[in-house]
């Protein structure tokens, strides 16, 4: 099969992703294997791709926003039948004996396996999954756009259960991509009033166009105090920046695998009992339930497709926010 290969990891100005022949992948007991149709391009990607996360498999073919066909099942496999439409997310597996799968936090668990990073992912034509950790995708949402509900939703969704958000009049987004333009439509079916800050004017538009209460920048005052905050960019120094919009008892969520440095700030910023929390990964029941949400409220995913040899051109755009939603290799054509 083709893939795109990372060996050693590098800028992405320097196209480290290599499109290579490799074998195809065979299911194993309880795995089912998928005809890879379409595979968003996260942040989480770029992070990897460029050294910022520790590669824990080398080579290793990224990619964890994955729709595609089950087309063979490992021995035991029975959830699924061949032809098939199911997603694949972050969350590749964890031990059944895990403390923290037990408690419902599997999210957390120590010896969980990732999909992209501890195993190969689906900037691929074909890919394998344990079959308690694929998901049925709903009808009504072709590949390409729903690709992005498997990471970029999903993280978001959880955010915004971290956040409250459905107790919170007014809510704020830091950075406005993939999960911020799948966030905001949840949010405002709920009810929410919701806030944007970000730099690129691309993004301030699309934010307005999907009904932002407000758009602005991050040093820039929103003219209300804001219930909740969550902050989708990997900018450290946007902490204590929404620390201050938020009234008391106000909640901030940092929703990335990784963030630069967060500077000293003063205590009475969390002073008046506000909570800073993070979202680390998501679990199974998360992408269960923004699958049913995404239905019901009929989220709308924006996205720009590259072909899979176009990998290093998309991760190249999404770091420097060239892309309004989300980037997706559409492989359904190949």
């Amino acid at each position: 099969m083709r893939a795109m290969v990372l060996h050693e990891q590098a800028d992405i100005t320097k196209a480290p992703l290599r499109l290579e022949e490799v074998p195809d992948p065979q299911p194993g007991a309880g795995e089912v294997r998928l005809r890879v149709s379409a595979c968003g391009v996260c942040h989480t990607d770029l992070h990897e791709v460029e050294g910022d996360l520790e590669l824990h498999k080398r080579p290793i073919i990224p990619g964890h926003e994955i729709v595609g066909r089950v087309d063979a099942l490992g021995e035991g496999a029975g959830r699924f039948s061949k032809g098939d439409r199911v997603g694949v997310a972050w969350l590749y597996s964890t031990p059944e004996d895990c403390e923290f799968r037990a408690r419902g936090l599997e999210n957390l668990c120590p010896e969980a396996k990732f999909t992209g990073w501890d195993v190969d992912g689906g900037y691929a034509e074909y890919m394998v999954v344990p079959e308690e950790f694929a998901y049925a995708v709903p009808e009504g949402i072709d590949d390409a756009h729903a690709a992005p509900l498997l990471c970029a939703g999903i993280v978001g969704y959880r955010a915004l259960r971290l956040a409250e958000y459905e107790a919170a009049p007014t809510l704020g987004l830091y950075g406005f991509g993939a999960s911020a333009h799948i966030a905001i439509q949840i949010a405002r079916h709920s009810g929410c009033d919701v806030y944007v800050f970000t730099r690129s004017d691309e993004h301030k538009r699309h934010a307005e166009s999907l009904g932002a209460a407000w758009v602005g920048e991050a040093d820039e005052d929103p003219g209300v105090r804001l219930r909740s905050s969550i902050i989708f960019a990997p900018a450290g120094h946007l902490v204590p920046k929404a620390l201050a919009a938020l009234e008391r008892g106000g909640t901030l969520v940092c929703a990335g695998i990784h963030m630069s440095p967060i500077p000293e700030f003063h205590y009475e910023l969390i002073y008046g009992e506000r909570v800073l929390r993070s979202v680390m990964n998501a679990t199974r029941a998360d992408g269960e339930g923004l699958m049913r949400v995404a239905e019901e409220v009929s989220v709308q995913t924006d996205v720009t497709t590259f072909g899979l040899e176009q990998a290093n051109e998309a991760l190249r755009r999404v770091k420097e926010s060239e892309v309004s939603g989300a980037a997706v290799l559409d492989l359904a054509g190949d």
